[in-house]
């Protein structure tokens, strides 16, 4: 399929042949009919990505503070290299289209339908588009899809307008006639309200005019005067700012405007220093609009389809866009007149040229068209047409940050032959297949499990995903490293333990610590004494946000289960030994911003009589070092901080060993590879593998009772 994507390194637009998106569960896949280009927003993300990277690095100071937090937590090597990985990519742009319903998997929809879809990342600039239940709406039989098209706009526009909490007849002053602009002006005069329409750019007035707008004028301190004159000197009841522009002049505006105790609803992108006077003064009520309205970035209402009830969230961004289909169905909203230029999918560059400024030509409403066609998507592209035949074949399931950054380029190293690699978004496939030189790009991952030039599977897939690739795996006898949890739940694990044994399968999880040059050497250092260790793990985790998908229980089911894994797998790997019994207990945090199972001490038994000690925190300082090890034996001790530095005290004497850093992604990935080649058995045992999940649950299940769980 094509796609508009952009190159973030050097911000050219291009118009790429994809692989089309599969139907996603709980939704829809869409053949587009057209897209439109929100001229605003795509303005600010294609010029901030052509600037030099300095002047990026000042107009993205969150994006510096990544960096910076970065190279504290993973070191300034793993931190370019996740830069470098970043910049070498391409983006997706657009957020609002409208097309026909080609395959459904939720009830709501029908192949067929014609529907507008909405969602940054999902309704993109593409002849197919993968979208979630919540994110599309049905268009009336009356509804063409050049007026569909413009339904997310139009959702964002209403939900501003329901922000300003309007009673008919008020007077609102609009700041800002783009699109957002000119859709807001007819929202307000469908609600009766009188309107004062404002811009830098007079040509934008006749077209607001004919929305019914009473008065426009220059966007600027000058016509002050004219404008309280408009409000008979009362103040604005509201005041709508739909700008988009790094300027303060806006809110400083839309607060001279605002009358006493009114209310100034933000919408569009601009600078919010706020004079304080004169919002102290007037009391003054103000709001950021978020999008299309209450639901937008719940991963709980966007991507699982759970809906708000009705009764209490009147107004989610679905319901948003059904009013605005069904007020463009009415004729109470005209979006056709909005369109000022049409792009054939081919042509798109040309689009970019006129928001740019590249191209001088007067433009408000840009739309893409795609071209007509009863073709079956495709789900790969290929990219090489040979490869080596004597090389071991790689397939990747999954390339997202962790894999691109801390797999994908030591698989590239290595003597293999790069087959396939899927991910269920079409510009990510299609970057890393470029930049790592697969032969295809796929979002088919089962495609990749039955490839008969695959010798071995990389799954580095969200976890609730991990159990179904590797028991696809097993069953087609393929080798294949899972990144870790191998499963999230026992049931999956038993099933993937039942096919081990009757199948004989290989199944490797990437435990990466164990084959650090900082945990090798302690072993080394400890292999002269046969007694018991005591280790304690201590890992600065640090806190994410609870509405994180790693909280979900059919997506990641928490942290234990997906990161404590690590460390109890190094524990094994220094003792030996496999664990025998679990006690664990947590923090007990009455904040509902805190998940108390992230802060948690577990304690394990193993079978030669060692006991470790995981202590897993979520409530430290990122400034602390995020992983310390302190391994008792036979009279010594062995420290590891941070990858970087061991200390092994022993006989009264403390000698030091400096490492880089790094934790062994690369030092895995080759073991795993020569295995392979070279017909041996995966360098952790499915044994050790097993019982390291077992843990984790018998961990969550110690939680729950509050009791030690045998193994």
């Amino acid at each position: 399929m094509l796609q508009v994507v952009q190159y973030q390194k050097t911000g050219e637009i291009f118009i790429e042949d994809l692989p089309a998106p599969s139907c996603p569960e709980n939704g829809i896949l869409v053949k587009t009919a057209y897209s439109v280009i929100s001229a605003g927003t795509e303005k600010i993300s294609v010029t901030n990505t052509q600037a030099s990277l300095i002047q990026r690095a000042k107009q993205q100071p969150d994006q510096v503070r990544q960096v910076i937090d970065s190279v504290k937590k993973e070191g300034i090597i793993n931190t370019l290299a996740k830069v470098k990985s970043k910049l070498e990519s391409y983006k997706s742009l657009g957020y609002s289209a409208a097309g026909v319903v080609l395959e459904s998997k939720t009830d709501k929809f029908r192949i067929g339908d014609r529907v507008a879809c909405g969602g940054a990342g999902l309704a993109v600039h593409a002849e197919y588009l993968a979208i979630p239940k919540n994110l599309a709406v049905k268009i009336p039989d009356n509804v063409e899809f050049e007026q569909a098209c413009y339904t997310t706009l139009g959702a964002i526009a209403l939900q501003g307008v329901r922000q300003a909490n309007l009673r008919l007849g008020e007077k609102v002053a609009v700041i800002g006639l783009g699109l957002l602009g000119q859709i807001t002006v007819q929202l307000l005069k469908a609600s009766g309200c009188s309107v004062l329409g404002l811009d830098i750019d007079e040509s934008l007035f006749p077209k607001a005019a004919s929305f019914g707008c009473d008065l426009t004028l220059l966007s600027t301190f000058d016509n002050i005067n004219l404008m309280k004159q408009f409000s008979k000197g009362n103040g604005f009841d509201a005041v709508i700012i739909t700008a988009s522009t790094s300027s303060n002049e806006p809110i400083e505006l839309a607060i001279e405007l605002a009358r006493k105790k009114g209310r100034v609803v933000i919408v569009g992108a601009v600078n919010m220093n706020l004079p304080r006077s004169p919002f102290y003064e007037k009391e003054l009520e103000i709001t950021i609009s978020c999008s299309y309205g209450p639901g937008r970035y719940d991963p709980h209402y966007e991507d699982e389809g759970i809906d708000y009830p009705f009764p209490y969230v009147r107004w989610t961004e679905n319901r948003n866009m059904e009013a605005i289909v069904e007020l463009i169905g009415k004729g109470s909203l005209d979006t056709k007149s909005l369109t000022t230029h049409i792009f054939s999918i081919n042509d798109a560059v040309k689009a970019y040229d006129l928001i740019t400024g590249k191209v001088k030509d007067d433009y408000l409403g840009i739309l893409i068209k795609y071209p007509e066609t009863n073709d079956i998507p495709k789900k790969f592209i290929e990219y090489h047409k040979e490869m080596a035949k004597d090389k071991i074949g790689i397939g990747f399931i999954g390339a997202g940050q962790f894999g691109t950054s801390y797999l994908l380029p030591h698989i590239k190293s290595t003597n293999s032959s790069l087959v396939a690699v899927s991910t269920n978004n079409p510009v990510n496939v299609a970057t890393v297949a470029k930049q790592f030189g697969f032969k295809l790009a796929t979002t088919d991952s089962e495609s990749i499990i039955t490839n008969p030039d695959i010798d071995l599977i990389f799954c580095a897939t969200r976890h609730d995903s991990h159990s179904h690739y590797v028991t696809q795996a097993l069953k087609n006898n393929k080798p294949i490293f899972v990144e870790k949890p191998l499963a999230v739940n026992r049931e999956q694990m038993e099933e993937i333990d039942k096919l081990v044994r009757e199948l004989n399968g290989k199944i490797m999880v990437g435990y990466n610590r164990r084959f650090s040059l900082p945990f090798k050497k302690i072993k080394v250092l400890l292999s002269q004494f046969q007694e018991p260790k005591f280790i304690t793990y201590r890992v600065n985790a640090g806190k994410i946000p609870v509405n994180h998908w790693v909280y979900r229980e059919n997506q990641g089911s928490g942290r234990i289960i997906g990161e404590a894994c690590h460390f109890i797998d190094c524990m094994v790997y220094l003792t030996d030994s496999l664990p025998t019994q679990v006690f664990a207990y947590s923090l007990a945090s009455s904040s509902d911003d805190v998940y108390n199972r992230d802060s948690v001490a577990i304690v394990l038994k193993f079978a030669d009589g060692s006991v470790g000690n995981l202590n897993y925190l979520a409530n430290g300082d990122s400034k602390l070092e995020k992983e310390y090890c302190e391994v008792f034996c036979g009279g010594s001790v062995a420290i590891m901080k941070n990858f970087e530095i061991i200390e092994f005290i022993n006989s009264g004497k403390i000698n030091k060993y400096n490492f880089d850093g790094k934790k062994g992604h690369k030092e895995e990935v080759i073991a795993v590879i020569e295995s392979i080649s070279q017909g041996k058995p995966f360098p952790i045992s499915y044994e050790e593998i097993k019982a390291v999940s077992v843990a984790t649950f018998a961990a969550q299940e110690s939680l729950i009772k509050g009791l030690p769980v045998n193994i």
